[in-house]
């Protein structure tokens, strides 16, 4: 690894957080450990991250009012949660407050890393276009902004990484499991459920101009349709 991937770990058990924090350094990537919210949200003030790692049971603030936290200053960052709530509807909250990705305890370090290297994958990839019109917005995929009548709106990674897919596609139908494989890396349930978070939260930021429209081709995928 080039230059050192810095991740943030919050991690309330400290057999797990040492374990966890270990074999990530061991791989190449800096790794700063923080027992609870707290300590985390006053660690993202004074240093910068590329990836960061949550628990949701977390002491003195959790995962899920960090995040909110996180998002509030920093749209871009990916937050993944590591979590032993395993239930649909935790995964689908995350999701909503900005996360990234969400992986289940237990779990093993192997798809840890992998989900990680996506990460480091998705960051590094420098496709020609960078500005792209949608109806009556600009969208600048190199610093993540959507522009529509002189307001912009900052997008998460995640955001930015769909729908560069979809305007690299314009107009073409993208099979569910192709848009899951190269943005997520798999094409799992759960990574589906996420996918159709992202593309609620797109719809929601494209709504003001009627030309504009993500559409769910049925048993196919999506399409991002602008009319004439």
């Amino acid at each position: 690894m080039m230059n050192k991937v810095k991740i943030l770990l919050v991690e309330d058990d400290p057999n797990l957080g040492f374990v966890i924090q270990d074999s990530l350094d061991q791989k190449g990537f800096d790794v700063s450990l923080c027992p609870d919210g707290e300590s985390a949200w006053k660690k993202i003030q004074e240093e910068l991250f590329d990836i960061c790692i949550l628990d949701i049971l977390l002491p003195k603030m959790d995962g899920f009012e960090l995040i909110k936290l996180i998002r509030s200053v920093n749209q871009e960052i990916p937050v993944l949660f590591l979590s032993a709530r395993a239930l649909s509807e935790d995964r689908i909250t995350g999701f909503r407050l900005g996360a990234d990705d969400y992986i289940t305890k237990p779990f093993s370090m192997e798809e840890l890393i992998f989900r990680i290297d996506v990460f480091v994958r998705r960051s590094k990839i420098n496709l020609q276009e960078d500005l792209f019109s949608i109806g009556d917005y600009t969208f600048h995929s190199q610093n993540g902004t959507l522009l529509f009548d002189h307001r912009e709106v900052q997008l998460t990674q995640k955001e930015v990484e769909v729908l560069k897919l979809f305007c690299l596609h314009l107009n073409q139908t993208i099979k569910r499991e192709d848009i899951l494989k190269f943005i997520w890396g798999d094409d799992d349930y759960f990574m589906g459920r996420s996918l159709d978070v992202f593309i609620s939260k797109l719809r929601k930021h494209l709504n003001k101009d009627p030309r504009v429209s993500i559409i769910n081709v049925f048993n196919v995928g999506f399409k991002l349709v602008v009319k004439n």
